[in-house]
């Protein structure tokens, strides 16, 4: 007999110093994840003519990008928060599985079972890109349950791999990997071992995931699974609590897109508002709060403090392009954010993401590099120069490490952290990323800049990059030089 709805309780307010060093625990956490695993592709390129065979627009493409998606973006999230996973999942025999297992190998702190049935086709999407806008999505699937044999030994795996961690997570995509009676062999492997777990659902049939302790469904999923309305915060709640009344779940986080998320557990109703400036691409976002929500469950967080930090993900992710991820620096930087300068002195991933958010604004994107030691009038004149010929200027600076194998071991003067704060305070300066290698070009390849600059005391073809640039249809301009300024003299002079 279903007993009294839990009461409505407000937001907990939350110290934010609470807050930031429960972000700090997440990598401690160890979770295990079986589910769907896919590929997505992002094809990018731009559209200048329709095409003369049928009315469609051509796209003329500029690069190609592939990443794990499905329950490998759950994965690629929990490793950006800096947590250990374990992974197991099914792939085609086909090269889109063995691109998959490439790069769900490539991620830090992962140990992969990705097992492969002849036959099957690797869940595949491909998304088409002109001006920031999807054109066209292609998927490549075979859905449908497993082999028999094959789920019989992912059970087992997963059985062994429970052990080692601390929180299962189950993402279902209805692509046939959890189908049948593996959602609930599994769940009670992990109940068996003591562990926790926490479901991404998918379809109606909710009894597949019977004793999780934690599941999120969104707001039109959830009224799928239960026949009822959903359409106010008080209709949302009963229907939530009716799941986890008829299913035995712990809690239902159900994310509410523009809305926020309302968590419904035992302990009271919380609502959390939505935590997002602004929405570029909520592709993901579901794996993002799934993540978190695991890491923290077993980092030791409760079940409000993890949604808290999940929603806040949530709301980094969408403001950010394609199927994104929210680490630790991103959390914290909502929790705290830096004021003035130090706010444009980012990580390489963090630079790649924002110069698509600009490049999505059809904005032009600058580059110039160098040690930058000692600022002095001519770096500003060559700063300056290369602002004016483009819409947004990043300058990648070499590291410390780096900068004493190209100059000695009395260089630098001034440490990369110091030397990166005074760029970033310049006007003409947008983003600053420090690379480790002696050239930029790995930079490059990420940012694909339209403009690379450099001073005049270089010829285009001493230019390193020069020719990745052309390449992709960018110019390569040289900016003029103050007469007498130079870091090497400066540095000469005052030493005497």
């Amino acid at each position: 007999m279903q007993g009294p709805a839990p009461a409505d309780l407000p937001t907990p307010e939350i110290p934010v110093g609470e807050l930031t060093e429960a972000v700090r625990l997440l990598k401690r956490a160890s979770v295990l994840v079986v589910g769907d695993a896919m590929l997505d592709r992002y094809v990018y390129g731009q559209v200048e003519r329709v095409s003369p065979e049928a009315p469609v627009a051509v796209l003329a493409v500029e690069r190609e990008v592939a990443m794990p998606g499905g329950a490998g973006n759950v994965v690629r999230n929990l490793t950006a928060l800096g947590a250990a996973v374990a992974f197991v999942s099914v792939v085609g025999d086909d090269q889109a599985g063995s691109d998959l297992t490439g790069l769900i190998g490539g991620q830090p702190n992962v140990e992969p079972w990705l097992l492969v049935q002849g036959g099957r086709a690797t869940t595949t999407k491909t998304r088409f890109i002109a001006a920031g806008q999807q054109l066209l999505r292609a998927d490549h699937e075979m859905p449908g349950p497993i082999h028999p044999r094959l789920a019989e030994r992912l059970v087992r795996i997963a059985a062994d791999a429970v052990a080692a961690t601390t929180v299962m997570v189950l993402s279902d995509y209805n692509k046939g990997v959890l189908s049948g009676d593996t959602a609930q062999r599994l769940i009670a492997a992990a109940r068996g071992a003591g562990r926790r777990v926490v479901v991404d659902p998918k379809g109606i049939d909710y009894a597949r995931y019977a004793g999780a302790d934690l599941i999120t469904p969104n707001r039109a999923e959830l009224k799928l699974a239960t026949g009822m309305p959903v359409d106010t915060e008080a209709a949302l709640v009963a229907a939530a609590e009716r799941l986890r009344a008829d299913h035995g779940f712990g809690a239902v986080l159900v994310t509410r897109s523009e809305d926020g998320m309302t968590l419904v557990a035992a302990e009271g109703v919380r609502h959390f508002p939505a935590e997002a400036p602004e929405v570029h691409d909520v592709s993901g976002a579901g794996d993002t709060v799934v993540a978190i929500v695991a890491a923290g469950l077993a980092a030791g967080l409760s079940a409000p403090v993890s949604a808290r930090l999940a929603n806040i993900g949530a709301g980094i992710v969408v403001g950010k392009v394609g199927t994104a991820v929210a680490r630790e620096s991103d959390l914290l930087e909502a929790l705290t954010p830096e004021r003035g300068a130090l706010r444009k002195v980012v990580s390489r991933a963090q630079a790649q993401e924002q110069v698509e958010r600009w490049r999505r604004r059809g904005w032009r994107i600058g580059f110039t590099n160098g040690c930058f030691d000692l600022l002095h009038p001519g770096h500003v004149h060559l700063l300056e120069q290369a602002r004016s010929w483009c819409d947004r200027l990043v300058v990648g600076l070499n590291a410390d490490s780096s900068v004493k194998r190209l100059k000695g071991e009395t260089r630098p003067i001034q440490g990369e952290a110091a030397r990166a704060a005074v760029l970033a305070s310049l006007a003409s300066v947008d983003l600053v990323s420090v690379f480790e290698e002696d050239t930029p070009l790995e930079l490059l390849r990420l940012l694909r800049p339209e403009i690379l600059v450099k001073g005049a005391d270089y010829t285009v073809d001493k230019v390193v990059g020069a020719d990745l640039v052309t390449d992709w249809g960018g110019q390569v301009r040289l900016a003029a030089l103050l007469p007498g300024q130079s870091t090497t003299a400066t540095v000469a002079r005052i030493r005497g």
